[in-house]
């Protein structure tokens, strides 16, 4: 096991008989994978040592997304979260390694779309009199032509003081027009509560602003439902704020109690209840859509870097990373394709290329089917006359009797003796 949570509470009945590789030994799970496959349980969770440096050896899920972790730990005391507890304080990366790091990912090793990942995103570099501006701007230095980079998630307390920074970089042609804003709450009370240190309308001062600020961007939100605090007032401000943003990717979490966090030694909400809260949203976020049907003929240039899962097409995003799935035969990963949308779902545009006419469909078993049947008459009809019926295209189709005889006269010197002389009059 790893990660925040068997780094935190590597007490936890259910990992007593598995090995462990704490936050900070990443490095060492290599070995730690080889003494557990020889029957040894090993656990390695101090964190007193550097943590691990950016250029260790990885493999990618998809070798043209480069996922660049910019910094670990965090700054916040979220009382539901164990990452603190795990993780402890921010520690940036430095910016030099991070545009080297994404540089020979792109140049070297020829990934398409950079990924940049972190418990908060916003906080880089506070902790190394630096803002998450700084490293934007140089970081977009080094993105080839044809190539993206989109931001993860980020926490409203940092980008308050960065709006302008944020939406110039969002508008930058490498960039998607992408932000990942975890509100968690759209109450002031939970929030305090759950010691979020921001309010409902310092979220709304972020999304307003980038909504004015970057064409069609695109929102993504967090929400924990049922926290040991929420009254239904409370849900139905969340409620509220998903109706006035309608958020194209909302990830809805019930909350569940961490031990040792803060929030855990609370009165949880009735399990029937949280449910019903949870089905509440999640039957409102079904309710809407951003691929609404007036969005059908649209024309966008989207990057294709995977294959979708029914397998019949790829994956792609426009500048606004709206997804859009594209027939595999008409594209190519890792590469740019003019499209027109032809359907719209919840989640995602389906497309063709542009170039092909309101007409034109790939070519399939149904275009020959009529081809097939017209072959299959003129063999049945070959075979009754042959077989079953000699003289019966004589006396039923005389307009085909020239041809078959001339077929017969053809067959005849075919079958001919080649050692007997023929003579022509």
């Amino acid at each position: 096991m790893a990660g925040c949570v068997s780094q935190a509470a590597p007490s936890e009945p259910w990992l007593q008989n598995v090995s462990i590789v704490g936050v900070k030994q990443i490095d060492r799970i290599v070995e730690v994978v080889g003494e557990t496959l020889k029957g040894n349980k090993v656990r390695l969770l101090t964190r007193n040592r550097p943590d691990a440096v950016l250029s260790l050896p990885k493999m990618r899920k998809n070798e043209l997304i480069e996922v660049l972790s910019i910094s670990t730990g965090c700054l916040n005391n979220c009382t539901y979260c164990k990452t603190k507890m795990a993780r402890g304080d921010l520690v940036s990366y430095p910016l030099a390694d991070l545009v080297e790091q994404a540089r020979a990912a792109f140049h070297d090793e020829g990934v398409k779309e950079l990924w940049l990942t972190s418990e908060d995103l916003g906080a880089w570099g506070r902790d190394i009199g630096l803002v998450l501006p700084d490293l934007l701007r140089e970081l977009v230095k080094v993105i080839p032509d044809g190539s993206m980079m989109r931001l993860g998630m980020t926490n409203p307390p940092y980008i308050l003081d960065h709006l302008e920074e944020i939406a110039e970089i969002l508008n930058h042609p490498k960039v998607y027009a992408f932000l990942h804003i975890p509100v968690q709450s759209a109450s002031d009370a939970v929030l305090n509560d759950m010691k979020r240190e921001y309010s409902r309308r310092h979220f709304e001062q972020i999304a307003d602003y980038m909504i004015a600020n970057v064409p069609n961007i695109y929102i993504a939100t967090d929400m924990i439902l049922a926290f040991p605090t929420e009254t239904l007032e409370d849900f139905e401000e969340s409620m509220e704020l998903v109706r006035k943003y309608k958020f194209p990717s909302l990830f809805i979490n019930q909350y569940y109690p961490r031990s040792g966090t803060p929030a855990a030694r609370l009165k949880k909400i009735d399990t029937v209840e949280a449910r019903k809260r949870t089905a509440a949203m999640s039957e409102l976020f079904r309710s809407y859509t951003r691929y609404t049907d007036e969005r059908i003929g649209e024309l966008h240039r989207v990057l294709v870097t995977e294959v979708a899962a029914d397998k019949l097409h790829g994956v792609g995003h426009n500048k606004s990373y709206e997804q859009i799935l594209v027939p595999l035969e008409y594209c190519k990963m890792g590469e740019w394709i003019e499209v027109r949308v032809t359907a719209v779902t919840k989640f995602s545009m389906i497309s063709k290329p542009a170039s092909i006419q309101e007409d034109q469909q790939p070519l399939s078993l149904m275009h020959l089917f009529p081809l097939a049947v017209f072959c299959l008459v003129l063999i049945t009809l070959y075979s009754v006359d042959r077989f079953l019926y000699p003289g019966f295209f004589e006396e039923w189709l005389p307009f085909l009797a020239d041809a078959h005889h001339d077929e017969q006269q053809a067959e005849m010197w075919e079958h001919h003796d080649n050692s007997d002389p023929v003579f022509y009059e």
